[in-house]
């Protein structure tokens, strides 16, 4: 298997965004702690059936610190979402090639247990999903099942992640009640409360933000602020000025490749390739 890392940007002409266009402004960029990547996509491939979807993806993730991930549709942002989670195991069409490092070690590996990867990696999906059960059970389920705190803990765990996903004050008085009875913005910080209850190192958000108003959005942006001080999260977005404020490194997908990777300062004021420009100021997508 190909071991290839980051590819280096090629260098461009001073490709300054043009004033006649509008494009996002990206947020002040933060000190990022130092050390190896925690994640490591190294030449990553993957088909379905006789068609690759994704081309030699290079990719180095960094820990506690948000990635978002852009591009237009059918791009493979999802995809290589579902793949770090290996979503895509029981499609019996689908084929990986190369490879995808979580702390130096292959998750396509024999050594890899699939139950461990997905307590490290959490996922939380476009739609809010919630339990057909309680609010607390939602959020209690996880480490109940996997036995990762002494029963008498739950309750102490519970209210710590909900305080994490921002809801407690939301709902501490009716924890008993339905998830289903909250609102969509609510029940997305609820997912993101239950994925936190494995206590993983990285949290995956496919488009988090698509089904919610604009307030719900801004609380959840606000969250992943917060998040990141103890997280590693890697958000899929349509929404360029979501991935300007809330994002420390940006990646561009597009058709299948990626095409540049950089600060999200950098991307989106001085990107390297002519596609990454067309895409963030509105020329296409």
């Amino acid at each position: 298997m190909t071991s290839t890392l980051t590819p280096t940007l090629e260098p461009a002409p001073a490709p300054m965004l043009r004033h006649s266009l509008s494009a996002p402004v990206a947020a002040q960029p933060r000190p990022v702690p130092d050390g190896p990547p925690v994640l490591e996509a190294r030449d990553f491939r993957f088909s379905y059936g006789p068609r690759e979807i994704l081309h030699g993806i290079n990719l180095n993730i960094r820990r506690k610190a948000v990635t978002a991930i852009i591009g237009p549709s059918g791009c493979g942002k999802s995809t290589f979402l579902r793949a770090i989670n290996r979503m895509h195991d029981l499609e019996p069409k689908a084929r990986y090639q190369g490879q995808i490092l979580l702390d130096g070690r292959s998750i396509f590996g024999p050594a890899c247990d699939l139950v461990e990867l997905r307590k490290k990696v959490g996922m939380v999906f476009q739609r809010a999903n919630p339990f057909p059960k309680s609010i607390y059970e939602n959020v209690a389920y996880g480490p109940e099942l996997n036995r990762l705190v002494p029963r008498r803990e739950l309750p102490d765990l519970v209210e710590r992640c909900l305080r994490q996903a921002a809801l407690w004050d939301e709902v501490k008085d009716r924890l008993d009640t339905p998830a289903t009875g909250l609102s969509g913005g609510q029940q997305q910080r609820l997912c993101i409360a239950r994925a936190l209850g494995n206590s993983p190192e990285i949290l995956l958000m496919d488009e988090p933000c698509s089904a919610l108003d604009p307030l719900a959005t801004l609380k959840i942006e606000e969250l992943l602020v917060e998040l990141r001080q103890n997280y590693t999260i890697v958000i899929v977005t349509h929404n360029m000025q979501q991935a300007a404020r809330a994002s420390d490194f940006t990646g561009f997908f597009f058709k299948g490749d990626l095409v540049e990777f950089g600060d999200t300062a950098d991307i989106f004021t001085r990107p390297a390739r002519e596609e990454t420009e067309a895409y963030i100021t509105g020329r296409f997508g």
